[in-house]
């Protein structure tokens, strides 16, 4: 099973000093739109992405189909393969992609600890 690319989501309450701060540790602007209060930053092989006002908490994401520069990869896992195989291993779902749909799906589980782990496609 390939999660695809591997990116920290912050939940962040000010993305202007949020973006700054990164900045200084190196980070550079990768993606996303700071005006609609989310961006990618990327600093060699490490990805997060700033998050204000959309999530309540930091998470953990895949996204299956993308390697770590945004960039479409073929073969690779669909996210509702993954979702089937960790339903099989008991896991417990907070939402779920549609398996009837193909292309850009999501869904979310929680870790024992409660962080959410997001699981993106995008392709």
């Amino acid at each position: 099973m390939q999660l695809g690319a591997f990116s920290v989501s912050l939940a962040v309450k000010d993305i202007a000093a949020s973006a700054v701060f990164y900045e200084k540790l190196g980070f550079s602007r990768f993606g996303g739109d700071i005006t609609q209060n989310w961006l990618i930053l990327k600093n060699g092989d490490t990805v997060i992405g700033l998050f204000q006002d959309m999530f309540e908490k930091n998470m953990l994401t895949f996204n299956p189909g993308w390697n770590q520069d945004a960039e479409a990869v073929d073969p690779f896992t669909d996210v509702r393969d993954i979702q089937r195989e960790l339903k099989a291993k008991g896991l417990e779902f907070v939402s779920e992609a549609d398996e009837g749909t193909k292309g850009p799906a999501s869904f979310m589980v929680l870790d024992p600890d409660g962080n959410p782990v997001l699981f993106d496609q995008h392709v």
